[in-house]
């Protein structure tokens, strides 16, 4: 499955912010929808012709999987493991991830961390760009 560099980048965008991806096999054509598990709450009232178009044409859409709690996890580890051990953002972030709350204290430090903060973000786009990748050559296999 071939999809542009723009179409990796806006699923990976999507499922960052909850929704749930689908790729027509034939068109390639996305449809996003929000993912009403992890977000019991949402109002789906915006994405009635989105969700009767997968629902009546399941079988010609693919999935990509929306990430789970542990590789959100997993990208915070990542992104504190590329820090020189001499940098003490590199400690702080460890102490937000092992405490209670790890997410919004990772948060809370990364936001006050200067030119880290935008390193953050363009680490994290680039791992989730290249989950992406991965979700599709698992389908294509």
């Amino acid at each position: 499955m071939i999809l542009t560099e723009d179409q990796i980048r806006e699923i990976a965008g999507q499922l960052d912010c909850g929704f749930r991806c689908f790729v027509h096999k034939q068109t390639r054509e996305l449809i996003f929808i929000p993912d009403t598990i992890k977000n019991p709450d949402m109002d789906m009232e915006g994405w009635i012709e989105e969700n009767e178009k997968i629902e009546n044409n399941f079988l010609d859409y693919f999935e990509i999987e929306p990430l789970e709690s542990y590789n959100s996890f997993r990208i915070m580890e990542d992104f504190a493991e590329t820090l020189e051990d001499s940098n003490r953002l590199k400690e702080r972030l460890y102490e937000a991830l092992n405490k209670r709350k790890p997410f919004r204290n990772f948060k809370n430090v990364i936001d006050y961390s200067g030119e880290y903060r935008q390193k953050w973000f363009d680490f994290k786009n680039q791992w989730l760009r290249d989950w992406v990748r991965k979700s599709i050559e698992r389908i294509e296999e």
